[in-house]
């Protein structure tokens, strides 16, 4: 078994000596989802990874465009096709986006609600007015807020009820033609998990893709030590805490530090949206999760910076329930936000709370 947050040791079996192995990493600033797609491996030769990493690249530019809801592609039908034929015809799709919706249908239930990637509606309000008021705000302006009846309308349009998956004919059909999907929530998640499954099968144990934020890492560290993962401070450069891992792990983290903007009452409006309230949550500043799976924790991350501590911990518990599976999380907020938990303590100016498992995984950057 693997250290305090509990991923898994190796990704696909007991891992055999490799001699002479080199670490090497390459980036690429344009495979997609408007991120740095960034890969490392340990390998024989430079001609090996290179390999392996336009292969991910690939990969990764098909999620992009399979996921994509504002552009279409040749040859292709994408969530933008069934988006535009809502109320109008099913669609026949990849498997690869039945499988996701059909997941996020399955966190959708979990969370009650919560994990919702039906609200697109309600979220291209948000997407609208956020893009035009990042321009404001560079413009040194305070910039418009939506009106609480343009939300209200928006988010009426919402609901799996409105979406017919037939996983034997692989079509989507929306039948309320104001209702559409917006998978921000998991789909560079579940794209990193499907990279690193792929290479996983190619037989590489040794390296890391990260997803612009979205770590997933494919098995030990070449050099024998723990993988580090940094936890970013908020409103500063550098991380907050760093977290260590063995093996084989996801980790991903939510913010409000990234996508905002200002608004004429003076609060920033960052873009994770809680469907009841249809305004951007609030209750804490980032939450990271760690677990084997980065789909799971793409969504999960996004679940409960929606959520409460209490009940983000009540879902973290029937996650573990149901999946079987580890989930560590770290909650980072302001001090006035700080759960009655012994596991939670100062770390600068924030209050930092995680689950047990981690306890002896942490180094605090303060």
């Amino acid at each position: 078994m693997l250290g305090a947050a509990g991923c898994s040791g190796d990704a696909g079996g007991q891992e055999q000596p490799v001699p002479e192995l080199h670490n090497y990493n390459n980036l690429s600033l344009d495979a997609g989802f408007d991120t740095v797609f960034t890969y490392q491996e340990a390998t024989e030769t430079k001609e090996i990874f290179d390999a392996h990493f336009q292969q991910a690249v690939s990969l990764f530019t098909y999620y992009n465009n399979l996921f994509d809801i504002y552009n279409s592609y040749e040859g292709m039908n994408n969530l933008y096709t069934i988006n535009e034929n809502a109320g109008t015809a099913p669609v026949k799709v990849d498997p690869d986006l039945i499988e996701m919706l059909v997941l996020a249908r399955d966190y959708y239930e979990l969370s009650g609600g919560k994990f919702d990637v039906t609200i697109g509606s309600l979220l291209k309000v948000w997407h609208e007015y956020r893009d035009a008021g990042i321009e404001t705000n560079l413009a040194g302006e305070l910039a418009a807020l939506p009106e609480l009846s343009e939300l209200q309308e928006a988010s009426e349009h919402k609901g799996w009820e409105y979406v017919e998956i037939n996983e034997e004919e692989n079509t989507v059909f929306i039948t309320d033609p104001d209702v559409s999907l917006d998978v921000g929530g998991i789909a560079k998640g579940f794209a990193t998990e499907k990279i690193a499954r792929k290479l996983n099968e190619l037989g590489i144990r040794n390296g890391a893709v990260n997803a612009g934020g979205n770590t997933r890492t494919l098995g030990q560290k070449y050099n024998g030590q723990e993988w580090r993962i940094g936890i970013q401070n908020p409103d500063a450069e550098g991380s907050l805490i760093i977290v260590k891992q063995n093996g084989a792990c996801s980790f991903v983290t939510s913010g409000d530090y990234e996508r905002y903007f200002v608004g004429t009452d003076g609060v920033k409006y960052h873009h994770i949206i809680d469907p009841d309230t249809m305004y951007p949550a609030s209750y804490f500043r980032s939450v990271s999760i760690i677990t084997p799976d980065s789909a799971a924790a793409d969504a999960l991350s996004t679940t409960l910076f929606t959520l409460s501590f209490e009940d983000g911990m009540k879902l973290v518990e029937d996650y573990r329930k149901t999946y079987g599976t580890s989930l560590e999380v770290i909650w980072i907020m302001s001090p006035e936000n700080a759960p009655d938990t012994q596991y939670c303590r100062k770390a600068g100016s924030y209050m930092v709370a995680y689950t047990s498992g981690l306890e002896d995984s942490l180094i605090w950057n303060n």
